[in-house]
């Protein structure tokens, strides 16, 4: 039988730095395919936790980024009328669920309460999804593992306890200062001084969360900064360009980013 999931599988390591014990952790859950949820500000790593985590476990990883308009039948399947007769075809829940991948719901929150509540039956001891459209339940390959991942601090509505209380929950956070530097550093290719300089920018903001700015800058902001350092940027614009001017365009911040930009380089 061929692999039916072979466009979804990693042949090559992401670079991941842990923080703490979260590889253990994932790994713990994963044996018991324990559903999990991974919460933590906007580009702090969640998802190149779970692409980390899916190669070194071997297994395939289908990522779905949910929005508003995310209905079932995006996740699980619909018909489909080709040249010949009218076919079902899976949905990417139900992809992983059939053949037994990682699958990854970015941003979880942002999907309809409907469509939420379709993977309940795939995260309690029934690990079945029912597909109503074809009359047809698929039950959970024995690999088969569902993860989500949300950021609670820009959440309007927090996410229901009947779904909350399905998941394990691992806390992802900003690490600290020499972590970070050696993550920009290394995802940029800058060198450790100058991707200290940017790094150390770049928590300065952080400090004006909840004073007018609603995140600071996130890890992907910094090696999107060290990034243009590399083509040729001075720190200065660099960091104007890919942290300054994409924060926010409230005046009054705006300033007061750029006094902090000007004092730091």
């Amino acid at each position: 039988m061929p692999d039916s999931l072979i466009d979804f599988r990693l042949t090559q390591e992401p670079f991941y730095q842990s923080i703490h014990n979260e590889i253990e952790l994932f790994e713990s859950a994963f044996a018991r395919r324990l559903p999990i949820l991974i919460k933590g500000p906007t580009g702090c790593g969640k998802t190149r936790f779970v692409q980390y985590m899916a190669w070194r476990l071997k297994r395939p990883l289908v990522t779905v980024v949910c929005y508003e308009d995310l209905s079932v039948a995006d996740l699980v399947g619909r018909w489909l009328l080709d040249a010949n007769a009218t076919q079902w075809q899976d949905g990417p829940l139900s992809q992983a669920a059939r053949y037994g991948a990682i699958c990854y719901l970015d941003e979880f929150v942002e999907a309809r309460a409907n469509t939420t509540v379709a993977i309940h039956s795939l995260t309690d001891t029934r690990r079945q999804l029912v597909l109503t459209a074809c009359n047809q339940t698929v039950s959970a390959h024995p690999d088969f593992q569902l993860v989500v991942s949300y950021n609670p601090s820009v959440l309007s509505e927090e996410i229901r306890p009947a779904t909350r209380q399905r998941f394990c929950a691992l806390n992802f956070s900003y690490p600290t200062l020499e972590i970070e530097t050696k993550i920009v550093a290394e995802e940029s290719g800058l060198d450790t001084v100058r991707a200290h300089q940017v790094t150390h920018f770049g928590v300065s903001t952080r400090r004006l969360q909840g004073l007018g700015l609603e995140e600071g800058a996130s890890t992907r902001m910094l090696v999107g900064a060290a990034s243009l350092v590399v083509q040729g940027l001075s720190l200065h614009s660099a960091c104007r360009m890919a942290i300054v001017d994409a924060l926010t365009d409230v005046i009054p911040i705006h300033q007061a980013l750029m006094l902090s930009l000007d004092a730091a380089f």
